[in-house]
């Protein structure tokens, strides 16, 4: 794949992103999300399933929608409620420091600065940038492992890991793109581009990608 076929690549996707299920975390965005609701709703989708995770945000937002409301939680109640995402028990008592850690380190208010936010325990880059791109709009690049993946397999960028992957895209991904690159090829790579057994034969990237990595097919 060309460096400048990238335009092509995202104005596909964004044709084709109109009839696939929109990612739990951006919906939560979108629908009045402040960017705690982001944070917390980002740590939940974590090896989580999408509709594991629209569903947890769901029920722990009705009873805690900022972080003062979520210290009056205990962490057996959080985890009730998140059940059954991945590693709930974990992640309960993650949101109940971090809410308490806001509370009295900010005032109750997320830090719109990603080292910041990657000194609250749980937060890693992906989510840090997600919190900034969807919870507070400002530029940035989210890696998770579908960005990650798809980008290697258009041929797009050649990299070992999502941290990799982040640096080389901001080098070279035009910063119009930043932004809603995430959303996209998490899309794409729940719907269609799948980390096994793809569906290219109907793909219509198919002439641009160069199919890094892809040992079988649909």
């Amino acid at each position: 794949m060309k460096l400048d076929e990238i335009h092509a690549v995202i104005a596909t996707l964004r044709e084709e992103y109109k009839g696939w299920q929109t990612p739990a975390v951006t919906i939560v965005a979108q629908c009045n999300g402040s960017p705690y609701k982001v944070l917390i709703s980002c740590l939940i989708s974590l090896r989580t399933k999408d509709e594991v995770t629209a569903l947890a945000s769901a029920r722990i937002f009705a009873r805690a929608q900022t972080p003062e409301e979520m210290v009056t939680l205990t962490v057996d109640e959080i985890s009730h409620l998140i059940y059954p995402a991945g590693f709930y028990r974990t992640k309960a008592g993650q949101i109940a420091v971090l809410s308490l850690k806001l509370v009295e380190h900010y005032h109750g208010a997320v830090p719109d600065d990603i080292d910041k936010l990657l000194q609250f325990k749980g937060v890693g880059r992906k989510t840090a940038n997600l919190v900034m791109t969807l919870g507070f709009g400002k530029p940035g690049i989210c890696v998770d492992i579908h960005v990650h993946r798809i980008c290697n397999r258009l041929g797009y960028v050649s990299t070992k890991n999502p941290d990799e992957t982040e640096r080389v895209l901001r080098n070279q991904l035009p910063p119009e793109y930043w932004i809603m690159i995430n959303d996209l090829l998490v899309a794409f790579g729940q719907n269609h581009c799948h980390p096994v057994s793809p569906r290219c034969s109907n793909c219509k990237l198919a002439d641009i990608c160069n199919k890094v990595g892809v040992k079988a097919s649909r």
